[in-house]
């Protein structure tokens, strides 16, 4: 009886302090994607990618600015249903994020557009769901989110119209993940942390250090993308460094 009383009173926890753990691994096992030594298997332009002391490297220097966002591209597989590991480090000044599910542009070399488990220097956005050139912020860290149909997909300009200050209006807040400067606290600045995204179906989960900090549905059967190319990205912006390591993938 103690017991249920206690599992009851966890449930009714305020949403601010529902901050929710990865899950355990279940399924085959995870295959290493980066072997540590090399960058075989990946597209990329070698201007600002590169492997050093067994660690994949993104560079933005002064004398190699980037006039657009690059991504190193994963060849082998458009994965659909997938966890990701990985490991990363990045400079207080620094833009990144893992895109998947993504398409590939073929007017801007090593350009993605598609969902981005987004990571920044300052962890200001670290953790949240943000669609490159597409529908923009889909949640904010420590928001569960359900994004419907969009009602006028076939309208000219419908995909900016449904934009405003940087985020998709046609979505719905659930639930909450827990209060965003508390998600924020658990993420090391200039330090390694980790991430895991858990892709099944329509929904895409984001953790950082083992902390669940973005939770999205995708509904909108006309902008959604169900497999697609993975890739790590480097944002236009000051000179920055990202480092990358034990990076893996199982596949359902």
């Amino acid at each position: 009886m103690l017991l249920g009383i206690l599992s009851c009173r966890e449930n009714n926890q305020p949403p601010s302090q529902q901050i929710t753990s990865a899950k355990e691994d279940r399924g085959p096992d995870f295959l290493a994607i980066f072997d540590g030594k090399s960058l075989k298997g990946w597209d990329y332009d070698p201007t600002h990618w590169s492997v050093d002391n067994g660690l994949l490297v993104g560079e933005v220097t002064s004398k190699n600015p980037l006039k657009s966002n690059t991504f190193i591209i994963w060849q082998d597989g458009l994965p659909a249903d997938f966890e990701l590991k990985l490991e990363f480090r990045i400079s207080g000044s620094g833009n990144s994020g893992i895109n998947y599910r993504s398409a590939q542009l073929d007017t801007i070399p090593y350009a993605l557009k598609g969902y981005q488990a987004d990571i920044d220097g300052k962890n200001r956005y670290t953790g949240q769901n943000y669609e490159e050139r597409k529908r923009t912020t889909l949640a904010y860290r420590g928001e569960k989110v359900r994004i419907p149909d969009y009602k006028k997909p076939d309208e000219p300009g419908s995909l900016k119209s449904g934009i405003k200050n940087n985020a998709w209006q046609n979505r719905e807040i659930i639930a909450s993940l827990g209060n965003d400067k508390e998600l924020q606290s658990k993420i090391k600045v200039e330090d390694w942390n980790s991430a895991h995204l858990i892709v099944t179906g329509n929904r895409m989960q984001h953790y950082i250090n083992d902390i669940l900090m973005s939770d999205v549905t995708d509904l909108d059967k006309d902008n959604r993308k169900l497999s697609g190319f993975l890739g790590l990205q480097l944002h236009v912006g000051p000179p920055m460094k990202v480092e990358y390591r034990n990076i893996k993938i199982k596949e359902y």
